[in-house]
């Protein structure tokens, strides 16, 4: 019986610590400050938001209604910025979460400091932290001043009026969010001239690996960035992405820069973008028209760093169509 009763206290103390401990995270983190700034809103800076935030870091790919009628779901009109975009547990998603509404209906009573927190380390205005979905960790690298471009331009926007739901993560991940957000870390953006290390800052900001690589129990696998082979689940089977490093057999090694730019002019146009007339029919989670719009420049310095990388070996099976027609 004492040794029992020893058990017990042992049982009850490891309890009380790991509730206490849980309520430190749930309660007290993340513990990120509001920088102190005003961002002026200068047309050069909305200018350069503008660009960013639906070419290079597109933003608006999920802060906007995609219209699925076409290939790669491009934004439809009207919605620019009103938020809706929903990721799910038939995605492979811990949860239910939604990207929220980042018009001026919405953030016209958050601060400049509160968006840029918010930008680049994952929580909001509550003190909340976001899912990852967000890739908050890559923008977190982005030059703090093109973070106040992309500020500016919020501010700009046309403002909708759309309540979209709040997301509803599962236990833990519930918990184990308020782990993710950390302080933001800057890059100086590099000069256009040093073009390898502009491509490497582009890429970053693009949070190109967040999807080209290769994830196991919700982490990227070490070792292999760029490396392709994320998987998406879509209506009609499972997506995966391509290996982006210069392995010749099974990257993009072969590719030369003018293949690469002619890959991204075929999605230029909305005009070029294939109907899709059955949402179990072959599309791609991957916002080409958003992309293709981004300069010549720009993606040559992209292709620049990524053949600059180490190649990695990697076959990739790009899609798995689904043996029984679910819509039947």
């Amino acid at each position: 019986m004492k040794i029992l009763k020893i058990i017990f206290i042992i049982i009850g103390i490891i309890v009380l610590i790991a509730l206490a401990v849980v309520g430190y995270v749930n309660y007290f983190l993340p513990n990120i400050a509001v920088k102190d700034v005003q961002v002026e809103v200068t047309h050069e800076r909305v200018e350069r938001g503008e660009y960013l935030a639906n070419h290079v870091m597109v933003c608006m790919d999920c802060h906007s209604q995609r219209d699925w009628s076409l290939f790669s779901g491009p934004i439809t009109a009207g919605t620019l910025g009103a938020g809706g975009d929903k990721f799910t547990h038939e995605m492979g998603f811990p949860g239910t979460f939604y990207a929220p509404n980042i018009t001026p209906a919405n953030l016209a009573s958050w601060s400049d400091g509160e968006i840029y927190r918010a930008i680049t380390s994952g929580v909001n205005r509550n003190e909340a932290p976001l899912f990852p979905v967000m890739p908050y960790h890559s923008y977190s690298h982005a030059d703090q001043e093109d973070v106040y471009s992309v500020i500016a331009y919020l501010r700009t926007l046309k403002s909708v009026e759309n309540e979209v739901p709040l997301s509803d993560p599962d236990f833990p991940m519930s918990i184990i969010m308020h782990l993710m957000p950390a302080e933001a870390q800057p890059m100086e953006r590099p000069r256009e001239e040093d073009q390898i290390a502009y491509g490497n800052y582009l890429a970053t900001i693009s949070a190109c690996a967040d999807c080209h690589s290769p994830f196991e129990k919700g982490q990227p696998v070490e070792g292999m960035g760029y490396a392709g082979g994320r998987e998406f689940e879509m209506p009609w089977g499972t997506l995966r992405a391509p290996n982006l490093t210069p392995d010749t057999a099974t990257g993009i090694g072969a590719w030369t820069e003018q293949m690469w730019l002619n890959r991204f002019a075929v999605y230029d146009s909305i005009h070029k973008l294939t109907p899709i007339s059955d949402p179990h029919q072959f599309n791609s989670l991957m916002p080409w028209h958003m992309y293709a719009q981004m300069s010549a420049d720009d993606l040559k310095a992209i292709h620049a760093y990524l053949h600059s990388l180490k190649p990695i070996p990697n076959e990739v099976e790009r899609v798995t169509h689904r043996t029984t027609d679910m819509h039947q």
